[in-house]
């Protein structure tokens, strides 16, 4: 059987490689921006902070400690829980387990200064948990996915580095602004604010355009609510648990 071509179809192969080509460019510029802002960010916050603060925390490791709970008790058992009632496949599962056994990060400090939180207690914890991550992380995995192979790979131990790194280098350098400077670092925590809301806003309407007909593709509907229980479940259990042992007490 003879196989022929048109002008037509070199068109289409030919509008097809470019789109997949411009595609390729909106996503490494997507990561690139999300990558600065997140390191603006991230100054902003630090310049929220204050050495004494962080130093009272440190030693009397009482929401550090509650938070380690959280993310290595909490978090994989509800993942574990949410996958099991739910029934879902054995990649889902792991996958939901990879992502219940993860440290807290950057977004979480974000959320607790838009919620005016103590971002001091708040970077002390992502860097804890980020910092315990290199052991916990296969340790549960290894616990909650008994009888699967290869998980050894599914620790992000390169992407725990990254997040440990832009946790900590910004947020040295917003306390230095802080200590130095404490009038232009408010001005700084307002613009990096700004910035961050702007962007995020654009990034996520891109983002939306070229991955959400492949999210929606690739997502079952049980793993949608297992994406939308799972967080809200840990919030709940997390406050719980720091009304029981009186977080807001000295």
């Amino acid at each position: 059987m003879a196989v022929t071509f048109n002008q037509s179809t070199f068109t289409i192969i030919n509008a097809s490689a470019a789109s997949s080509e411009v595609s390729g460019i909106l996503d490494k510029a997507i990561s690139l921006a999300t990558v600065v802002i997140l390191f603006i960010t991230m100054v902003s916050l630090g310049c929220t902070m204050e050495i004494s603060k962080i130093k009272a925390h440190i030693w009397k490791p009482k929401g550090v400690a509650i938070a380690v709970v959280a993310q290595y008790g909490i978090m994989p058992l509800t993942a574990f829980s949410l996958a099991k009632l739910l029934q879902l496949g054995p990649m889902e599962a792991v996958a939901v387990l990879v992502c219940g056994c993860c440290p807290g990060g950057n977004l979480s400090n974000i959320l607790a200064l838009a919620l005016k939180g103590d971002m001091n207690l708040s970077i002390v914890m992502t860097t804890c948990s980020t910092v315990l991550a290199l052991a916990m992380m296969p340790l549960l995995l290894y616990l909650y996915c008994w009888g699967f192979s290869g998980l050894e790979a599914a620790v992000p131990y390169t992407g725990i580095t990254i997040t440990l790194v832009m946790t900590l280098l910004p947020c040295a350098i917003g306390i230095f602004i802080n200590y130095k400077a404490p009038q232009q670092a408010k001005i700084i925590t307002k613009v990096g604010m700004s910035i961050l809301l702007l962007a995020f806003t654009t990034i996520g309407v891109l983002a939306s355009i070229t991955l959400g007909s492949t999210i929606l593709m690739v997502t079952s509907p049980p793993l949608m609510v297992t994406a939308a229980l799972m967080p809200l479940i840990g919030y709940i259990l997390g406050y719980v648990l720091s009304l029981l042992f009186k977080l807001n007490e000295p």
